[in-house]
């Protein structure tokens, strides 16, 4: 990866520094921040390509960044630590599995994939896929 930051501006610490914030605050406010903050941030507003920025971002999540929002949740009583457990073994597979995949395929096909699944995502919580279901239901 060619590293576009050997020499930083001020500027691009700032960014990185506000995205990072950015991230870790909804992070610990609502469990998202790598995906869905740091991956289009350092698409484009640093110029990252797609692969470079998912790759940056999972690099950021081998370092115990969540810790201290962790350990507030485990004080509260929210974290079942064996469900993390099988999550985490099926995780890592499951990154290791996607990784490969990502790196196979054409960058504008991983950007679509992954659009896809922020909109999806989006349309679920807000409960608009039970709306749009009635809709196209109503056209027949």
């Amino acid at each position: 990866m060619e590293n576009k930051f050997n020499n930083m501006s001020t500027e691009s610490i700032l960014l990185l520094m506000t995205v990072g914030l950015a991230a870790g605050i909804l992070s610990g406010l609502v469990g998202v921040g790598g995906g869905i903050i740091i991956v289009p941030a350092l698409v484009f507003f640093l110029g990252f390509t797609q692969l470079q920025a998912q790759g940056t971002s999972l690099g950021l999540l081998l370092l115990p960044v969540g810790i201290f929002a962790v350990i507030n949740y485990y004080k509260a009583g929210n974290i079942d630590f064996k469900v993390v457990a099988f999550m985490s073994v099926a995780f890592i597979a499951g990154g290791w599995i996607g990784s490969k995949i990502a790196l196979r395929l054409d960058q504008d096909t991983v950007k679509k994939i992954f659009a896809i699944v922020l909109f999806y995502t989006a349309f679920r919580l807000l409960h608009w896929d039970s709306v749009i279901v009635r809709w196209v239901k109503s056209l027949f």
